[in-house]
């Protein structure tokens, strides 16, 4: 029995290793990095620290969230980026929260697989449960979000300050960090929508167009501080990863084949919380969380339920609230958890209540 429990973790370790680490999770520390070493830190904290305005960091958070389809452990180095460059902890929390929940193509999948209805409430649900719990987190723990921005990470000499005044800095040379970024941000989009042998080559060309930006348009220390920032993130979060994802699979191996009829089967407070916290500490990609509820469902499980399962899995994983405790604390962790779980209960009680 332990034996067959050891083998389920290293199970899944294996399926996310070789489905997520070279194409997703790699390309996501590389541009984390790059947010920690490259990207000013006023332009952060202009438009994401602390002391900005909502009604203008949430959007662009969830704006952001929305054109990322990456699963609640490809998001975490983005998110770690952001935030030890200075963004407040509501907003970096809101885009934390939007990526996997409700990026474009999983409203999509859902709405095509399980029907717009569940789509919209979806999407709305967790566009305002993103903001919520941004802005109560930001209330709730204001100043050691001050302190924090005071203390992000300073800036890195611009390569385009080496350019003498007389010189005038050409078209590449004024947008290289927006290029810079493109490539990545395309090397990762790539990674995870496409299959077989293209989704190598066209990475493959995207990353010779990375070194020739790199060696064109960042100096020496630029380079070395993004590298030196992408081991920093990865040496911190992976090993987080891959123990949440073992423990994943060893509970995933417990539970009994016929949980979900029994436990899940009506629409009660019960079974709408051990939905939530079955999707809070199992992992699934991001998308394939759209075809275990359509198994979910034809297994027996309460449509309401099956929205509270839809609204958690994505977004937090027993492997991310370790690398997210790392981050922001235990108790901003604990309370981040909390509200996750009280909300999606609620709301899928009241979907259900309304859907039958």
């Amino acid at each position: 029995m332990i034996t067959d429990l050891f083998l389920a973790g290293f199970k899944a370790i294996i399926e996310y290793t070789s489905a997520h680490v070279l194409t997703c999770l790699v390309p996501a520390f590389f541009i984390a990095g790059a947010m920690s070493a490259l990207l000013p830190k006023g332009k952060i904290i202009q438009y994401l620290g602390q002391k900005v305005p909502k009604y203008k960091a949430y959007p662009l958070s969830i704006v952001a969230g929305l054109l990322l389809a990456v699963c609640s452990c490809t998001v975490l180095p983005l998110f770690a980026g952001i935030k030890k460059k200075g963004a407040g902890i509501g907003p970096a929390l809101a885009f934390l929260y939007t990526a996997p929940a409700t990026n474009i193509m999983a409203i999509l999948f859902t709405g095509s697989v399980l029907g717009w209805n569940l789509a919209f409430a979806r999407i709305i649900l967790s566009v305002a449960f993103a903001s919520l719990i941004g802005i109560i987190i930001s209330t709730i723990f204001k100043n050691e979000d001050m302190e924090e921005e005071k203390n992000a990470v300073p800036d890195v000499a611009c390569a385009c300050a080496e350019v003498k005044d007389t010189e005038k800095p050409s078209f590449f040379q004024r947008r290289r960090l927006l290029l810079f970024f493109i490539t990545l941000l395309a090397i990762l989009i790539v990674g995870t929508r496409i299959s077989g042998y293209l989704r190598y080559i066209i990475i493959s060309g995207l990353a010779i167009i990375l070194v020739i930006l790199t060696k064109l348009f960042f100096t020496k220390d630029e380079t070395m501080a993004w590298l030196s920032e992408t081991w920093i993130f990865t040496k911190k979060i992976f090993p987080l990863l891959l123990g949440g994802i073992f423990v994943a699979g060893v509970l995933t191996a417990l539970l009994p084949q016929d949980f979900l009829a029994t436990f899940m089967g009506k629409n009660t407070l019960s079974a709408n919380l051990i939905a939530v916290l079955f999707g809070v500490f199992m992992y699934f990609p991001t998308l394939v969380e759209v075809p275990m509820a359509k198994m979910f469902l034809g297994l027996g499980m309460a449509k309401g339920p099956l929205l509270a399962y839809l609204l958690a899995d994505p977004v937090i994983s027993l492997a991310s609230i370790l690398v997210v405790r790392k981050y922001i604390g235990t108790k901003r962790t604990l309370v981040y958890v909390g509200l996750i779980i009280i909300f999606t209960t609620i709301s899928g009680l009241i979907y259900g209540a309304i859907v039958k």
